[in-house]
C-alpha cells in the first residue's frame, strides 16, 4: 500500500478517510469489502478493481469507465443477475490480479476521479445488499499502517480529522517534544490524551515501579502477570502506547537538580508530580528555557458524607509566570490530603489530566480560548469550575 500516493491524491485520500478498504497493487486500485448479493440471495463481499492512471506522484482522471470484480456475479435482492453491469468475464489483469468479471456503467461525462468511479460502482452493489441486510456497507473503516512513513508519529493513520475538516487544527499540535514528568494517576491520563495527538516525541519521567494501586489509577487494564513482573511505570506505559504512537520514550528515573538539563529542547511539559525540591528545580529550569508548562494536582479530604476536594491545573507561559508559585505547591504536601493514601479515584485523575490537556490545546490554537485563564480549579462537592489568573486573549502558540 502506497500511503504516499494516497496522501498526494485527494480522491484516494477521500476514499480512505471515508472508511473504504483500499489496496494499490501492480498499478491497479482495489476496493475491498464491497457487499453484494449472490444468486442464493446471500450477502457476500467482493473486490472492485480499477486500472490506475497517474500523473507523477498523484492520480489523474481514470482512463476508462470499466471496472472489474473479484467475487460471484452480483445480483439484485431477488437473486437475479444485474445484466446492466455485465461487460466481460474472467481475466488476468496482472501477475497477481485475476478478476472474475468486468462491469460497464458510464455516467454522462464519465468519471472525473477514482472516488466518484469506485463509490459509484460500490453503491450499485451495496444498495441491493442493503435490501437484505440494512447494515451492509463497504465503509468498514480499516486501520491503515504508516510503516513506510517513518516520520509519522502514529503506527496507523488517523483519518477522522481530515474527514471532519480539522486537519489544520491538528497540525498546530505537531510539536517536536513534550515531557510528562510523573506518570502516576494524572500523568498516565495525560499520556493517554497526548498520545492521540501528532506530537513527535513524548518523554516520560518517573522512577517508580508499577504496583497494584497504580493499576487502579491508570487508563486501561494491567494484567496480573504484568503486575507480578513489577515493571517501571514508564516502561509499562511505553509498551502500551507504542501500539499507537511511535515516539513514546521512557526515562525510568526522576528529574532533579542533577539531570534537569535533559529538559533542554522540550517544547512543552506537564508536571504531574509531588511538591518538593526536585519540582522547584524543574520549574526553575523550564522558566530558564522559556518553556511553557502545566502543573496538575489535587487535594482530597474525607468526611462521613464522602470524599471532597479540589482539582487544579496551573499554567505557566513566558508571558505569564508571576502567579505560578502562589497557585502550585512547591514544597511538601498539604496535611490531610487523602489522595496520598492511594485511594482509587481514577475519574478524578482523568478529569485533572483533561483540564490540563484542554488548556494545552488552547495554548496552541486547537481550541478557542476567550478567557486565557492560567489557573483552573474544579471543586468536587459544589461542582464548581473556576478559571483564574486571566491574561490577554490570544491563540498564539505557547
Amino acid at each position: 500500500m502506497s500511503q504516499r500516493l494516497i496522501n498526494r491524491s485527494s480522491d484516494l485520500a477521500r476514499l480512505r478517510d471515508e472508511g473504504y478498504t483500499l489496496e494499490i497493487r501492480s498499478n491497479h486500485l482495489l476496493l475491498h469489502q464491497v457487499p453484494y448479493v449472490n444468486q442464493n440471495r446471500e450477502v457476500r463481499r467482493g473486490t472492485l478493481v480499477s486500472t490506475l492512471n497517474l500523473a507523477g506522484e498523484s492520480t489523474a482522471a481514470p482512463e476508462t469507465h470499466v471496472a472489474s470484480f473479484i467475487g460471484e456475479y452480483p445480483c439484485d435482492q431477488n437473486g437475479v443477475e444485474i445484466e446492466a453491469l455485465r461487460y466481460g468475464g474472467a481475466s488476468q489483469l496482472a501477475e497477481d490480479i485475476t478478476v472474475d468479471f468486468s462491469f460497464s456503467n458510464k455516467p454522462p461525462g464519465g468519471y472525473g476521479d477514482y472516488h466518484t468511479k469506485l463509490t459509484g460502482y460500490a453503491a450499485i452493489l451495496e444498495n441491493y445488499a442493503k435490501a437484505i441486510d440494512p447494515e451492509a456497507t463497504a465503509q468498514t473503516y480499516p486501520p491503515y499502517a504508516t510503516g513506510e512513513d517513518h516520520d509519522a508519529p502514529f503506527q496507523y493513520m488517523e483519518t477522522a480529522s481530515s474527514l471532519a475538516g480539522i486537519g489544520a487544527f491538528n497540525q498546530k499540535l505537531e510539536l517536536s517534544r513534550v515531557a510528562i514528568i510523573g506518570t502516576g494517576g494524572s500523568g498516565s491520563y495525560v499520556l493517554d490524551f497526548v498520545a492521540k495527538t501528532p506530537v513527535k516525541e513524548i518523554h516520560l519521567y518517573d522512577k517508580d515501579t508499577l504496583l497494584t494501586h497504580n493499576a487502579f489509577r491508570a487508563p486501561g487494564a494491567a494484567s496480573l502477570q504484568e503486575l507480578e513482573g513489577q515493571p517501571k511505570k514508564v516502561e509499562y506505559l511505553r509498551e502500551k502506547y507504542t501500539n499507537m504512537h511511535r515516539g513514546v520514550i521512557a526515562h525510568p528515573y526522576d528529574l532533579d537538580e542533577s539531570n534537569v538539563q535533559e529538559l533542554e529542547g522540550t517544547d512543552f511539559a506537564f508536571l504531574c508530580m509531588d511538591a518538593g525540591p526536585a519540582k522547584a528545580h524543574i520549574v526553575e529550569k523550564l522558566e530558564e528555557l522559556n518553556t511553557s508548562f502545566i502543573d496538575v494536582g489535587m487535594g482530597i479530604d474525607m468526611s462521613d458524607h464522602g470524599l471532597g476536594g479540589i482539582l487544579r491545573a496551573t499554567t505557566s507561559t513566558p508571558r505569564r509566570r508571576d502567579h505560578f508559585r502562589k497557585r502550585a505547591p512547591m514544597a511538601g504536601t498539604a496535611a490531610g490530603n487523602e489522595y496520598d493514601r492511594n485511594i482509587q479515584i481514577a475519574e478524578l485523575n482523568a478529569l485533572n489530566a483533561a483540564l490540563a490537556v484542554v488548556k494545552w490545546k488552547k495554548l496552541y490554537g486547537f481550541y478557542r480560548d476567550y478567557e486565557d485563564a492560567h489557573n483552573t480549579t474544579y471543586t468536587i462537592d459544589s461542582d464548581m469550575l473556576l478559571s483564574e489568573d486571566k491574561g490577554e486573549t490570544t491563540n498564539d502558540q505557547a
